[in-house]
């Protein structure tokens, strides 16, 4: 409706008073940001950020309609999501964090490395309506096999487990095994394409907290880590401070949302 009728911006009120740099609940430092890039909110998003839906990030962002997040219950400026980042000051390193418990690893040992051997995994994974999101394959020594990981909603695992049983004995992989006790907690930043180092810093932040990385993936302004479930919050507060984004004074957050 915005764009149609060529709004200046959409606002939008809900429980909180705009996008924090985390979930508050889980870091009391967490501040509000008074402006974000459509990319960075459609990152946080999908990985994790419940503040607005991914479908209406896309909206704005295809019509070009700034997106301001306000609170119903308190007056402020909310947080001001739009096309570009503000260009009368530098960007900073990393916008904020995000994170999602919702994840389970499958992992396929001893899989022939062989052309198409990946293809026949996932693909019965997809004909059964799984949603595959981080893959690793790993070249063993022996250069005759591979080991291949990937993760999928936890509410999906049982499923995809018993989907691959049937093709371990067919493909003669060594061994099938799972893992629902994993989370993912993922840097999201346009500042990551001008500053170099972002990846190291990151894992030298959660090797300092004694934080095993399970799996890394990573895009132009995104880098994600898989994780022990039990590390998650442990994680997510080393990281807010290191990369600079605790405020001042905790904050409290109307209905406690990030």
């Amino acid at each position: 409706m915005a764009a149609a009728l060529k709004a200046e911006e959409c606002q939008i009120f809900t429980d909180v008073d705009g996008v924090y740099t985390t979930d508050p609940r889980v870091v009391e430092q967490a501040r509000r940001l008074d402006s974000i890039t459509f990319e960075e909110m459609l990152e946080m998003a999908s990985l994790g950020s419940k503040v607005l839906q991914i479908r209406a990030v896309e909206f704005a962002g295809k019509y070009g309609v700034p997106v301001r997040v306000l609170s119903s219950f308190v007056e402020g400026p909310g947080t001001l999501i739009s096309l570009e980042e503000d260009s009368g000051m530098e960007s900073p390193k990393i916008s904020g964090i995000a994170f999602n418990r919702d994840e389970a690893k499958v992992t396929v040992l001893g899989v022939p490395d062989v052309p198409g051997v990946a293809a026949r995994i996932l693909g019965p994974v997809s004909d059964a309506n799984i949603e595959v999101d981080v893959i690793v394959q790993n070249i063993a020594a022996d250069q005759k096999t591979t080991d291949f990981t990937f993760t999928v909603h936890r509410n999906d695992f049982a499923r995809a487990m018993e989907v691959l049983k049937p093709l371990t004995a067919a493909l003669g992989v060594r061994e099938l095994v799972g893992d629902r006790s994993v989370v993912k907690v993922s840097l999201v930043g346009v500042g990551m394409r001008s500053h170099a180092g972002i990846a190291s810093q990151m894992f030298a932040a959660l090797a300092d907290a004694g934080i095993n990385i399970q799996i890394i993936t990573t895009s132009e302004i995104k880098i994600s880590v898989v994780i022990d479930e039990k590390y998650l919050e442990l994680a997510v507060r080393c990281l807010h401070t290191a990369f600079g984004l605790d405020a001042t004074e905790p904050v409290v957050v109307p209905g406690g949302g990030a």
